[in-house]
């Protein structure tokens, strides 16, 4: 199956981990900047015939919108499709803990990309969603998650609560955001097996999802409006775990 991947960050990602699955790069030969001529150095050593200068004309044809930077891939789908067990245990095989975001209905692309790209900068070994209340891996969402969507497991399950319910199988402990709830994320030991699971946007989570959770906290929020952007929040979810691990290995190490 043929993606379209689109600017910089998503092809150089897809060059990194696996350009034989690049089957096309155009690229705008009337850029004639650094980044772009950086991009040309690394990209015609590994793509050879497969690099194609191309006009402004065709990048729009390609991707429907000039928002491409002047780079644009056609490529094969990446096959990165896990099962939450197998996650599990190659981390653990690393002797290490692991760390999934679930997104209950995050179906606007730009959002879901958001997400990919927090996950992927803290370090979670995959994020989980269902199949029928989810963004797709498409153009844009590989666009905004700046390379993320190449290298992110994104498990994609038929039922979500009973994946959630596989999870506490494999020992992850649940934690649901909720604006209600009576502790904040920063009140509680994030350095286990966890899964932060988010809902959407004004609806949060789906009330079997929020039932399933182990553990229910809330961000604080100080300002007047009543609640972030669901790529913010996993970012300070993500990012407060990632801090409490480096902590915890810091602290072993000093001992």
């Amino acid at each position: 199956m043929k993606q379209i991947l689109v600017g910089f960050h998503a092809v150089q990602a897809r060059l990194r981990v696996d350009p034989d699955s690049l089957k096309s790069v155009y690229f705008d030969s009337g850029r004639r900047d650094r980044r772009m001529g950086d991009f040309l150095k690394q990209a015609e050593e590994i793509l050879g015939e497969r690099l194609h200068a191309a006009d402004a004309e065709r990048l729009h044809k390609l991707t429907g919108h000039d928002r491409h930077q002047g780079v644009v891939a056609l490529a094969e789908k990446m096959t990165m499709a896990r099962t939450i067990t197998e996650v599990v245990e190659d981390v653990e095989e690393a002797k290490e803990k692991p760390l999934f975001l679930v997104l209950d209905g995050v179906t606007d692309p730009h959002n879901f990309g958001a997400c990919l790209r927090v996950a992927d900068g803290a370090g979670a070994n995959a994020v989980v969603v269902p199949k029928d209340r989810s963004a797709s891996i498409n153009a844009t969402v590989s666009k905004v998650s700046s390379g993320a969507s190449e290298v992110m497991p994104v498990i994609t399950v038929t039922n979500l609560v009973r994946s959630m319910k596989e999870m506490q199988e494999a020992g992850v402990w649940l934690i649901g955001t909720d604006d209600e709830a009576e502790k904040s994320i920063y009140d509680i030991d994030l350095t286990g097996s966890i899964a932060i699971v988010m809902g959407a946007e004004g609806e949060g989570m789906r009330r079997l999802t929020r039932e399933t959770c182990d553990e229910l906290v809330h961000i604080p929020m100080q300002g007047v409006v009543s609640s972030l952007n669901v790529s913010v929040a996993s970012g300070v979810c993500l990012y407060e775990a990632l801090r409490q691990r480096q902590a915890k290995v810091k602290s072993k190490a000093a001992k």
